[in-house]
């Protein structure tokens, strides 16, 4: 099988979708079949990349350091010939989204989509919300899906929300899997001693892009909590993005920088170090759907703490998985709580459930469901253009 992506997001951008992307498309060819990407320019990009189609974007508004598209609609129909794929899978409701459905109508093949993002919890940094506004967000989201033969959603909780957008096609939920890495025992100490970290410290770990809506300041907010009860912790935040100097100014504005550092951008094949270095995992985002980095923790044995939500809850049933917190002003005393049951326990996360949860989440798993979820699209696609076929020959003949 050929699988044309369409995607407003790709390395070398980083972000939760690019990594689903990414994940799905390695586990498609392990398996066999062949992805071509489609994607946007990007001034850090390589200048040729083997089944990589780039067309020419600009940033996109407030995030600068995304991109849209502004032309590629015949470039883009035509590499999709020349690949002579199969079936069309968009990934964003923007320009790429815009293309994919036109390259699937010319080529008279399925078009399937994944709706990755929550966007009412992003609106207020487009034009401080009055630009786009949430009923604009369901009447967009359901035009575009509702014009597709199926959505995948990475949660139950997407699906909800589709679902109260009047979406009408069959959604299936299919949460991105991630890679089980090996674990590797000298990794610990190898990253502590380049961040300059004893084995004794108690390190707690933020690794996402540093945006603003991701809420990392309230992480900042709840350090001088922890340090009351331990004063050996230290946090670690891994990434970058536009929220990277107010964090350092809060930092300091706190007298926190004995305690907190920045390490800046990571490839993705050395993000795994990182957990395995870490003691816990630590989120205060409420903007996550598909939480990446929460699935990467637990199969790095890094327990998380991060603000419960309907997705967090199904993964994390056990405290020594993570624990979940409702309020802002609970973070910090909750992060206390899970030192404190690690100290206790003094041992990795050793359960059961986690072996079951582990072949779940596996990027394996994920790609042998994105399979066999495109396998009855197609049927069930020329299925439906046979008895349209059949009703117009009918009717030609009446």
């Amino acid at each position: 099988m050929r699988v044309g992506m369409f995607t407003d997001s790709y390395f070398p951008q980083i972000s939760g979708v690019a990594t689903s992307i990414k994940v799905l498309k390695d586990e498609l060819e392990a398996q066999g079949h062949e992805v071509i990407i489609f994607t946007t320019t990007d001034p850090n990009a390589v200048e040729e990349e083997e089944n990589i189609v780039r067309l020419k974007s600009i940033p996109f508004l407030s995030f600068k350091d995304r991109r849209i598209a502004i032309k590629g609609f015949s470039k883009a129909l035509k590499e999709a010939k020349k690949y002579h794929i199969d079936i069309v899978h968009t990934h964003t409701e923007f320009s790429l989204g815009i293309t994919g459905k036109f390259v699937a109508y010319m080529l008279n093949i399925p078009n399937v989509h994944t709706y990755h993002t929550m966007y009412e919890k992003y609106l207020h940094y487009i034009a401080k919300g009055k630009i786009i506004r949430p009923r604009n967000v369901k009447t967009v989201s359901r035009f575009f899906c509702n014009r597709t033969m199926g959505v995948i959603v990475p949660s139950q909780l997407m699906k909800e929300k589709l679902t109260s957008y009047d979406v009408y096609k069959e959604i299936r939920v299919i949460s991105t899997g991630v890679e089980i890495p090996e674990k590797d025992s000298a990794l610990r100490q190898t990253i502590r001693e380049q961040l300059q970290l004893t084995e004794n410290d108690m390190v707690l770990l933020s690794l996402s892009r540093l945006a603003f809506e991701k809420d990392l300041h309230k992480i900042v907010e709840s350090f001088p909590t922890v340090l009351q009860h331990h004063l050996n912790a230290k946090l670690v935040f891994v990434g970058d993005g536009p929220a990277r100097e107010s964090l350092e100014e809060l930092v300091k504005e706190l007298d926190l920088t004995d305690y907190i550092q920045f390490v800046g951008e990571v490839k993705n094949e050395y993000v795994h170090h990182y957990y395995q270095m870490a003691d816990i995992y630590v989120s205060a985002s409420a903007s996550e759907t598909q939480g990446l980095t929460y699935l990467e923790s637990i199969v790095n044995d890094c327990p998380i703490v991060a603000k419960r939500n309907d997705y967090l809850s199904e993964i994390v049933r056990n405290p020594l998985l993570g624990l979940l917190y409702k309020e802002d002003e609970d973070m910090g005393i909750t992060i206390v709580k899970m030192i404190e049951l690690l100290k206790k326990t003094n041992s990795p996360i050793k359960l059961e459930q986690k072996e079951v949860l582990l072949k779940e989440i596996s990027s394996a798993t994920f790609g042998r469901k994105v399979i066999s979820y495109y396998k009855s699209v197609i049927e069930n696609y020329y299925f439906d253009s046979q008895i349209e076929e059949t009703k117009s020959f009918s009717k030609h003949y009446e």
